[in-house]
């Protein structure tokens, strides 16, 4: 597959099918993609910004303005089975390698283009990051919990979009295996689209029947508790988990207070029941708090940060931080989540250098040895 994106949208996404088996070409400009120099640390060549999104991928770089690098482009796209861009609609177009062109190419190729609003409507020509596409979503306000709204503080907005990228290509590649010859597709995913599936469904429950005004409002069940010396966070769903609850605390009254018997009634009073835990929970240490709620069946845990997720006891049982050994540069990273039974994932591999493995690309293609050396000698690749 040949990977035009940069940054994160499109990145996580096609890391995502290296991860799982796929041969992903990272087709880079002569400069490279941004977040190779834009967020460090910076070692051995690589950013650690760029390393968390271009693990299992080879890198090209070409000129993608000159004609020379479109006719290596469509060479590539004939061999290629997905392409993935994240440029603004009009972008591929312009430079001769839009889907159009590339499909005439090769009527198999799945063409997937991620953008901040799609190729049409009004704000289709406008750009747009993941700060403004959080704005447009409706989120703000709740994050915000009636104060001023607060964005979620990583870009959730662009992961949505990769992910939602992915699953399409997944379906359009089995899509084209039923068709037989052709099959191939365009694919667009607009970031404002793929963050609203992802983020707002419980946001739509109170208008899901627009013939019925008889909606329940959301409950506000997202309550961070102050401890001796932290925080944990947790909700008791269940009747026995309640029931647990109680008797951990000590608090047999509660078991019938017609506020919390049920479930239902239990959200609906979330915030008188809040204020007790947040007055039984405040004296107590976190790890004895956490581990008696456990003992209990109430599930709950403590309010991490960063160097305590890495020092998780799940976490490192699990193995979701590892480091991929090369003699280049070791790089610490996030594995792929998904595990198979059957056909178990290869080790990762490092993510590319920019232009590291031009040559190979090209002979894969049928460049001739001395084709590649006139490419190089033209400018058109690196």
């Amino acid at each position: 597959m040949l990977d035009f994106t940069s940054v994160v949208s499109g990145p996580f996404c096609t890391q995502a099918l290296g991860d799982y088996g796929a041969d992903v070409v990272k087709v880079e400009s002569l400069v490279g993609d941004m977040s190779r120099s834009t967020s460090g640390p910076f070692h051995a060549g690589l950013s650690g910004f760029f390393s968390q999104f271009n693990r299992n991928k080879r890198s090209i770089a070409i000129d993608l303005k000159s004609e020379a690098g479109r006719e290596v482009v469509l060479r590539l796209a004939r061999e290629s089975d997905v392409v993935v861009e994240n440029f603004r609609p009009d972008v591929m177009d312009r430079l001769g390698i839009g889907d159009r062109v590339l499909r005439a190419a090769n009527p198999r190729l799945i063409y997937v283009s991620i953008s901040g609003f799609g190729p049409d409507g009004p704000y289709a020509p406008l750009p747009a990051y993941d700060h403004v596409v959080q704005g447009l979503g409706g989120m703000m306000p709740a994050q915000g919990a009636g104060a001023t709204p607060q964005m979620f503080r990583t870009v959730v907005a662009d992961k949505a979009a990769g992910m939602t990228a992915l699953a399409a290509i997944m379906v359009a590649l089995f899509a084209r295996e039923r068709a037989g010859a052709g099959g191939g597709q365009r694919i667009d995913v607009p970031m404002l689209d793929a963050y609203a599936a992802f983020i707002l469904p419980e946001m739509m429950g109170p208008v899901s029947f627009p013939d019925s005004d008889s909606g329940i409002p959301p409950f506000d069940l997202f309550r961070v508790y102050p401890t001796a010396d932290g925080h944990v966070v947790g909700m008791v769903v269940q009747d026995e988990q309640f029931l647990g609850l109680c008797d951990f605390l000590g608090r047999d009254d509660l078991k019938n207070d017609p506020r919390f018997v049920r479930m239902l009634e239990r959200f609906k009073n979330i915030d008188s029941l809040s204020e007790i835990l947040i007055e039984e929970f405040r004296e107590r240490p976190t790890a004895a708090l956490v581990a008696g709620l456990r003992q209990a069946g109430a599930p709950f845990a403590p309010v991490n940060d960063f160097e305590a997720f890495l020092s998780d006891e799940q976490v490192k049982h699990s193995g979701v931080v590892g480091v991929i050994e090369d003699p280049l540069a070791r790089v610490r990273v996030l594995r792929a989540p998904a595990r198979f039974s059957e056909t178990p994932l290869a080790p990762p591999r490092r993510p590319p250098l920019l232009g590291e493995h031009t040559d190979a690309i090209l002979a894969q293609a049928g460049h001739s040895p001395g084709e590649i050396a006139d490419l190089r000698k033209q400018g058109t690749v690196a």
